[in-house]
């Protein structure tokens, strides 16, 4: 059986001088996808519905990391040369690239700025706010990642000089250095609230600081976010993996596609972003699901980038008002058709563009759509690879979109009322610039409007709060009893804690009753920012689901299965620790809201917590009532340690839970005590039952039979000494670790060779022009490709298929397959081969149909088995193939 050389077949030498990405059709939308030549002009694909053009290729946009459209069509790239492994600053910089004579090709470009990692942009107005990496000037080390703001107010393509910190370290240094940015914060997005959204990876950051001087501190990923001016930073949702960018909707729905291609099994989720929302990555995933909000669905494996909800009306129906998300990993532009579902959705997700490692996407106010493509450009950036190219609707035709600093307020107030995400968001920000009392009136009138379309009601509901803060709160509290926008009402009073303080909490303690699960919600999460005490008794009263069930002992729960049931007593739980209610909590676990209280307890760790559920405990005479208060008891006994940026779980955390680096804190001597207590005084048959506590909350308690505990404690480190000859490493690591590896161990070209034959990679490969052409040649793949590339390629078959050597399926008309790629063509016949070498000649008379598949002849997983040492040898083998 072959165990390597087919890894190789799709992968590398691109016949011709050039690669190119093949049709892909999706079994639910066959029409719209495309063809795209990276190094000549791309041209569509024929379709009927969207046509695709090369805009800029890689001697202009080498490594395209992250992308933005100003609402006029200026494009910002962000390039980046070290990539998410390397190391090495002074290889960045934002590009500004414009189509004067919109014919869809640029034709004037300018270095805006120089960042190193650029890895998130927004344009808007002559403001570019841009998300990037630091390095000390004097050690050339990583010192974090900013969010900063460049002005370009003379409009020459060019910054007018140094960026402004919005935030700084909001990524920690420590593993920025050790390992690079591929976990690190990412993409901006700014919703129509006037927020700027920043999705975080779960390197996670220890004390970022925004302008105000205000620091927080998050053990893993999640969206954080802040105002413009760089003040109000917080936290909006937790537990995700890797997101790398944010879609938002008119009505500030958040949705994100996670990335992993080593998670555990745990895949690409695409979740809806609920504000205060937990989603559980890595320590609540497995056995403590009941607790999280779950992703929409799961996907498969894949990459997630760049992402973008789709709101243009030059777009056709079935394009529009959806978001789009970019996987890096499957070279694909997914679209997610999301259905209504309580307080969230249900998703139907599909195909739409392929793309070469597609990075990044926007929109401008024209409907031009711009993605960029990282092409093949490694895990540490190439000058050679990368492009961008654009993609309009069939028969669009352009119209210049306003410059919308020289409009008046008339105009402005028009263009919030459009039905373009573009055009409403930068009116909106212009007419912030203005008198704040004409727009408070401007906004008012909108956002009142019955007749109105609902976004742009939304559109002056947000702005109006902007323009008025604390003084519009009476005028937004009457919008209460309009049902229509009453949840967006409720968000917007509460959107901001440092301007709601004279807020009442009746209105909100109405809502949390309403008919509409999306109103009770966002009472629940507006009602724990209000900070308001005499909000805690209704609080308690929302109702826990039935779904609100722990998964059985060894088994995961459901993370990736939608359960828009859970989300109302999710979030009201949030809220009820956001106010500390403990006591009341406490006074609540004997009587109707126990469940609810108890849930909320888990994550109290107070004093008054742990006495109140040992007492409840000594009362009680009910079996199953005391084991929640032993089950609550034994969550509390440890606690997560204080994050300071020391370590990070890896690509494949221990995801057991329910807490990652543990302490004692000042009652876990007295609950081991009383739990102890207990389990001496309990029936034999009783006994497993507190077995059961400690192993799953990690008591490590020795009178239970404590298993050991398998929390790192210290960041993980890859042993090269210990582990370069131990088989199966390849298989057992994450393909970002692999590639760390592979940069500090040579390995034996003779190795190599001799793996090169035994392996059977001489069958699809010849290594001498004079031997007989098979697949793809390998005689020069080390003057076209570096071991990083070659690395990635064996990894990943599927990321790049040689022109010539894609997989074709045969079907003749006795109705046998063969599958292989053509190594010989006439009018008459084909001769294909197969992955096992076998050759096969067929008429083509005898054809019945003929299918160019998407995906390499080779299956993933074929290099396993190797050691580092031995992987390490082939490539460097490999890469001394220069002839």
């Amino acid at each position: 059986m072959l165990k390597l050389s087919l890894s190789l077949i799709y992968s590398f030498l691109l016949f011709g001088g050039y690669q190119f990405l093949q049709p892909f059709f999706s079994e639910k939308n066959t029409k719209s996808l495309v063809f795209v030549d990276t190094l000549s002009n791309a041209s569509a694909w024929p379709s009927q519905d969207i046509q695709v053009s090369n805009f800029a290729s890689a001697d202009i946009t080498p490594s395209p990391a992250c992308i933005a459209v100003a609402a006029t069509g200026e494009v910002y790239v962000g390039i980046d040369q070290i990539g998410s492994l390397g190391k090495t600053p002074g290889k960045g910089y934002i590009l500004k690239l414009t189509d004067t004579n919109n014919d869809g090709r640029v034709d004037q470009q300018s270095k805006f700025a120089m960042v190193d990692n650029p890895r998130g942009i927004i344009s808007l107005g002559d403001k570019l706010y841009v998300l990037h990496t630091v390095f000390s000037p004097e050690t050339k080390k990583a010192t974090g990642m900013d969010l900063v703001v460049f002005e370009d107010k003379n409009k020459d393509g060019i910054a007018d000089g140094p960026s402004s910190p919005l935030i700084q370290h909001i990524s920690s240094p420590k593993f920025l250095q050790s390992r690079g940015t591929d976990h690190a914060t990412n993409g901006i997005r700014m919703g129509i609230d006037g927020w700027i959204y920043i999705a975080a990876g779960d390197f996670g950051f220890h004390l970022a600081t925004d302008r105000s001087g205000k620091k927080i501190t998050m053990l893993g990923g999640g969206i954080v976010r802040v105002r413009p001016d760089g003040t109000e930073m917080e936290v909006y949702t937790h537990g995700t993996r890797n997101i790398y960018d944010v879609a938002i909707d008119p009505y500030m729905n958040i949705f994100t596609r996670d990335n992993t291609n080593d998670g555990a099994g745990w895949n690409i989720r695409f979740s809806h972003h609920i504000q205060s929302g937990e989603y559980g990555y890595p320590l609540l995933f497995k056995h403590f699901t009941e607790e999280i909000l779950p992703a929409l669905v799961d996907v498969g494996g894949g990459s997630g980038t760049g992402s973008l909800f789709m709101d243009e009306p030059t777009w056709p129906a079935k394009y529009n008002q959806v978001p789009m998300m970019a996987d890096w990993g499957n070279s694909i532009l997914y679209i997610h058709r999301v259905t209504p579902d309580g307080a969230s959705y249900t998703q139907k997700d599909e195909t739409f563009i392929k793309l070469k490692q597609i990075t990044d996407l926007d929109v401008d106010g024209s409907g031009r759509l711009y993605l960029a493509a990282w092409d093949g450009a490694g895990y540490s950036g190439n000058p050679n690879k990368g492009f961008v190219v654009r993609a309009v609707p069939k028969g669009w035709t352009y119209q210049a979109f306003p410059q919308v600093g020289q409009l008046s307020i008339d105009e402005l107030a028009k263009l919030l009322q459009s039905n373009s995400a573009v055009a409403r968001l930068n009116a909106q920000q212009e007419l912030l610039t203005r008198d704040l009392k004409a727009t408070a009136s401007i906004a008012w009138k909108l956002a009142a409007d019955k007749k109105a379309p609902l976004y742009a009601r939304s559109a002056g509901i947000f702005t109006y709060a902007q323009a008025t803060n604390e003084h519009g709160i009476l005028q937004l509290l009457t919008l209460l009893a309009d049902k229509e926008v009453k949840e967006l009402a409720i968000r917007a009073l509460a959107d901001r804690k440092t301007k709601n303080k004279l807020i009442p909490v009746q209105p909100f303690l109405l809502a949390l009753k309403d008919a509409s699960p999306r109103v009770r919600v966002s009472a629940a999460i507006a009602l724990g920012r209000l900070g308001k005490t005499e909000a805690i008794p209704a609080l308690l009263q929302v109702k826990v689901p039935n779904s609100f069930v722990a998964p059985p002992k060894d088994q995961e729960g459901p993370h990736a299965t939608p359960n828009s049931a859970i989300i109302p007593a999710h979030v009201a739980v949030q809220a009820l620790v956001k106010l500390n209610a403990v006591n009341a909590c406490v006074k609540a676990i004997s009587g109707p809201n126990s469940t609810i209280a108890l849930w909320a307890l888990r994550y109290m760790h107070q004093p008054a917590a742990v006495q109140g559920l040992m007492a409840a405990y000594k009362k009680s005479n009910n079996p199953t009532f005391k084991k929640q208060l032993l089950a609550n008891l034994a969550r509390l006994y440890k606690k997560e340690a204080n994050y300071e940026g020391e370590y990070w779980w890896s690509t494949k955390p221990n995801g057991h839970g329910p807490y990652y680096k543990t302490v004692d804190w000042e009652s876990s001597s007295i609950i081991k005590e009383f739990i102890l207590a207990e389990f001496q005084q309990a029936k034999e048959a009783d006994k497993t039952y507190f077995v059961d506590l400690n192993e799953k909350n990690q008591m490590e308690i020795a009178e239970l039979g404590t298993a050991s505990n398998n929390l790192a404690k210290d960041e993980p480190k890859i042993d090269l000494a210990t582990i370069r000859n131990k088989k199966g490493q390849i298989g057992n690591a994450s393909i970002e670790d692999v590639m760390l590896a592979m940069a500090q161990i040579k390995g034996n070209p003779a190795t190599g060779r001799a793996l090169f034959t035994k392996q059977g990679c001489v069958v699809c490969h010849s290594l001498k022009s004079g031997e007989t052409l098979k697949g793809p040649f390998m005689g020069q793949i080390g003057a076209i490709m570096s071991r990083e590339q070659i690395a990635e390629s064996i990894l990943k078959p599927n990321a790049s298929i040689s022109q010539g050597f894609v997989t074709v399926l045969v079907t003749t008309k006795d109705k046998k397959e063969h599958m292989g790629f053509v190594t010989a063509e006439s009018p008459d016949r084909i001769v294909m081969r197969d992955i096992t070498g076998q050759i096969t000649s067929i008429r083509t008379a005898d054809i019945r149909s003929r299918k160019e598949m998407e995906t390499s002849m080779m299956p993933d997983g074929l290099t396993n088995e190797l050691s580092y040492e031995e992987f390490a040898s082939l490539i460097t083998f490999l890469s001394e193939q220069k002839k």
